[in-house]
């Protein structure tokens, strides 16, 4: 059970890297890529169906932990509480702005929403680089400082930047495809930055996992005995619901959605 819970762990953990990496990427780089409304419309268009699906990976990843190595979590929490704070921060501050951008009153709400969608994203990617950069040095309990800090943050919103680019790539028309391919570059096809990133993003959780192995601090052999069993029943339906979003939409955007 021990072995399954470590999976299940590592699983969703890969899942929300590849996928909300994707979201969180383009929503870095949504204000160069949109150079106006439209044209920002059109960029939020582009992953506004996914990131409620991909975020429910993230949600899994901390009950599995949560659930199945609370000594693990308790050591997180506490120790790196101001970078969960910053986290969940930029999380909610880019969520905020895509459910609240098509609700207000003119121009100048939409554009303060574009900034939160852009900043709260690269929060988020800077929160993840900043954690990474504890758990890959095997300190789970106190924040990372110092120019190592600074530098992997830096390395994984760029990384989490590539991937939305490439995603772009995939999705945009217009001059926003313009902007995005002109970076990917024309030499290549665009899924294939977006599957180099997304394997160098499904690396980081599982780094992390070898320098910080769950492995001795599981919940109780009862308590996984009923957890693991209920994950292993959901997870098929959820890795099927995801697949279906995704081929639903897997075509370019040619206009502005809700947001």
């Amino acid at each position: 059970m021990e072995t399954l819970a470590i999976a299940l762990l590592a699983f969703f953990a890969v899942g929300w890297f590849v996928l909300a990496g994707a979201d969180i990427g383009t929503g870095m780089l949504a204000p160069w890529l949109g150079r106006n409304d439209r044209e920002r419309r059109l960029v939020l268009a582009s992953f506004a169906p996914f990131f409620l699906g991909n975020e429910v990976w993230l949600v899994a990843a901390a009950g599995v932990l949560v659930g199945c190595f609370p000594a693990l979590e308790g050591e997180l929490l506490s120790g790196q509480l101001p970078v969960v704070v910053a986290l969940l921060t930029g999380w909610i501050l880019r969520d905020a702005g895509l459910w609240s951008r098509g609700r207000g009153p003119g121009y100048r709400w939409r554009a303060g929403c574009d900034a939160a969608v852009a900043g709260g994203s690269w929060i988020v990617a800077l929160s993840w680089g900043w954690l990474l950069a504890a758990l890959l040095t095997g300190r789970p309990y106190a924040p990372a400082t110092g120019p190592t800090a600074v530098l992997t943050a830096l390395a994984v919103a760029a990384l989490f930047a590539a991937h939305g680019l490439g995603f772009a790539a995939l999705r945009l028309t217009g001059v926003p495809y313009e902007r995005a391919r002109r970076l990917v570059g024309r030499a290549g096809r665009p899924w294939q930055s977006f599957a180099l990133t997304g394997a160098l993003l499904a690396g980081l959780p599982l780094w992390a996992g070898t320098a910080l192995p769950p492995a001795g601090r599981t919940a109780s052999p009862a308590t996984l005995g009923l957890l693991v069993p209920a994950l292993l029943f959901v997870t098929p339906p959820l890795v099927a619901v995801q697949a279906w979003i995704w081929h639903a939409f897997r075509h370019r955007v040619t206009g502005p959605s809700y947001l």
